[in-house]
């Protein structure tokens, strides 16, 4: 793929996805072989079915998630992604009681992308810093 056709499946990956909560668009853009080598659950299965319920839980959890792309390096092959993701604690997060407290978040990722879909996913991401955000430690 061309890097322009890269940067496309990247923003609508974060946009639709994330932003949007659209699950359906995964089946498109996530190859069925998908490893998710930093998941937020553990022991996902491969493929697009790996990322709907954590981004669903991600969702109930931060109702107004927002990942916003600070900057993207883009190859013929793969993209890295240094994001900030926003959203209010609102809902029960992976057990976490709703707290009400806002989160700002840095998060650097790399995807992997063959004939037009993410076939890997890795990503660093302050976990520690969101804790502490909302009042977890």
């Amino acid at each position: 793929m061309s890097i322009a056709e890269n940067q496309k499946l990247i923003e609508r990956y974060y946009n639709e996805a994330w932003n949007q909560g659209k699950l359906d668009v995964l089946n498109e853009i996530i190859d069925e072989g998908y490893i998710n080598d930093s998941p937020g659950m553990p022991n996902p299965p491969n493929g697009p079915n790996d990322l709907k319920p954590i981004i669903s839980a991600m969702r109930i959890g931060f109702p107004d998630l927002q990942f916003e792309i600070d900057d993207m390096v883009i190859s013929d092959d793969k993209v890295a992604i240094r994001c900030t993701m926003h959203g209010t604690h609102l809902g029960e997060l992976f057990g976490i009681p709703a707290t009400g407290k806002r989160v700002k978040v840095n998060q650097m990722q790399i995807e992997y992308i063959k004939d037009g879909k993410i076939v890997e996913h890795w990503r660093q991401s302050d976990d520690l810093g969101m804790m502490k955000q909302i009042d977890q430690l």
